[in-house]
């Protein structure tokens, strides 16, 4: 299982980069795989604030619609507009392809999300 060691995992299967007080959000290598080819995904609107596990936006395969939620909470700042024409681009590379970047009001709540041995774990059970 691909688990890149520098994200943070949530058990609902985003993951999140954080660079300074920013996070970026995508789904898992696990989590694209299980849903299929995805075929649509409705991103977040740009400086919607979020909640912790607030819906951040939906992603529809060929299999299953599924919600994506804000693995912190912040303000949607910039979204990956790409996926629009190409949400295929997850299944091609799920952790090379953010979805959306929040400014996180609270950083702290990155130590709240699991480290990849502790997601990898919870896929296992």
């Amino acid at each position: 299982m691909n688990l890149p060691e520098n994200l943070r995992y949530t058990k609902d299967h985003e993951w999140v980069r954080s660079e300074g007080n920013r996070a970026y959000v995508g789904i898992t290598d696990f989590a694209q795989k299980k849903l299929g080819d995805i075929v649509f995904l409705e991103l977040p609107e740009l400086d919607a604030e979020l909640a912790t596990g607030e819906q951040l936006g939906v992603v529809e395969s060929v299999k299953a619609i599924a919600d994506i939620h804000a693995p912190v909470s912040g303000q949607v700042v910039e979204i990956n507009e790409a996926l629009e024409d190409a949400p295929e681009l997850i299944n091609e590379d799920a952790y090379d392809t953010w979805i959306a970047v929040l400014e996180m009001a609270n950083p702290d709540e990155l130590e709240a999300l699991l480290t990849a041995e502790e997601y990898k774990k919870h896929v296992q059970e």
